[in-house]
């Protein structure tokens, strides 16, 4: 499941840019690095992107797709680790994160709860101008925490223009509400 995070997270480049997010992942996010038996650090700031975006062919529709929407992308952060057992991390651990994603600039998106399997999962989306303008998701379970951070403008016509490619899966836009 992580690795499926990751490469969404990834391919979820597809937004515009927006104004600057206030969102950070914390420190000692970054600490539990030390604890785990693997970790993802992925940094992708909006220079960064940039340059990917060149490498991007405009004959190509799907490369084109791709570039246009990243083109003006501000940053993407991804931190995922696993843990050899449970009790590895605590919900302390992220709470630095979840405190700064309060109303009224972010919204929770989903937020999903298993006492069976001890998985939770929260996105938590920020409006401005009518627009997303920025993706936060946060997966905890018993083995493995994943933070997402996607600074920028997310056009959810675009990102759908996508499903069916990239390993994207297929959605209707239409059944989204913005």
């Amino acid at each position: 499941m992580r690795r499926m995070l990751c490469a969404t997270a990834l391919i979820v480049l597809a937004a515009h840019a927006a104004q600057a997010q206030d969102i950070t992942i914390p420190v000692n996010i970054d600490r539990l690095s030390a604890k785990a038996v693997e970790s993802v650090n992925v940094t992708v700031d909006g220079a960064l992107l940039q340059l990917a975006a060149k490498f991007l062919s405009q004959s190509d529709p799907e490369q084109r797709a791709v570039k246009n929407l990243i083109s003006n992308l501000k940053g993407v952060y991804v931190r995922s680790f696993e843990f050899a057992g449970p009790g590895e991390y605590s919900d302390a651990d992220v709470d630095a994160l979840r405190a700064q994603l309060k109303a009224p600039l972010w919204s929770r998106m989903v937020n999903v709860r298993s006492t069976r399997g001890g998985e939770n999962v929260d996105v938590f989306f920020k409006m401005e101008k009518e627009r997303i303008a920025g993706l936060v998701l946060i997966a905890a379970q018993p083995q493995e925490l994943t933070v997402v951070n996607i600074v920028g403008a997310i056009d959810l016509d675009q990102l759908a223009s996508l499903g069916g490619h990239f390993g994207i899966p297929k959605v209707d836009a239409g059944t989204v509400h913005k």
